[in-house]
């Protein structure tokens, strides 16, 4: 019986791998849901801030909006308003606006001002 009690023990101890497949599950979904993605992100930013031409409309990472006027290796030259002219690194540029992007802004004279007449509202009573 001795021996009968050690084969069911040993059978039952035997190598149970579902938490190393667990394990290996969720280092398989942080590649897929998180390295992958941010991997493609990347490698689009690159690609967007290699391309940069001059006369480009762009937007920094700190929200500045200008036109290229000159690139060079690692850095850009802006023009942020007329004969302002600044230098800020390529990495910096976080968007480069497309035309249909800029089609669809309004411009500033087509917003118009709803101006809101001063109508007279009648005086509340007075107390005596």
């Amino acid at each position: 019986m001795n021996s009968a009690a050690m084969l069911a023990a040993g059978s039952g101890s035997g190598t149970n791998y579902l938490p190393l497949l667990l394990i290996a599950g969720l280092f398989i979904l942080t590649y897929f849901m998180i390295i992958r993605p941010q991997g493609k992100r990347r490698r689009a930013m690159v690609a967007m801030q290699s391309s940069i031409a001059p006369g480009a409309e762009v937007i920094t990472i700190g929200g500045l909006y200008a036109t290229v006027v000159g690139t060079d290796s690692d850095t850009v030259d802006l023009e942020i308003a007329p004969g302002v002219n600044v230098t800020y690194a390529r990495s910096a540029i976080a968007r480069v606006n497309s035309v249909a992007e800029q089609a669809g802004a309004p411009d500033a004279e087509d917003v118009g001002v709803v101006e809101i007449a001063n109508s007279e509202t009648p005086s509340s009573t007075t107390k005596s």
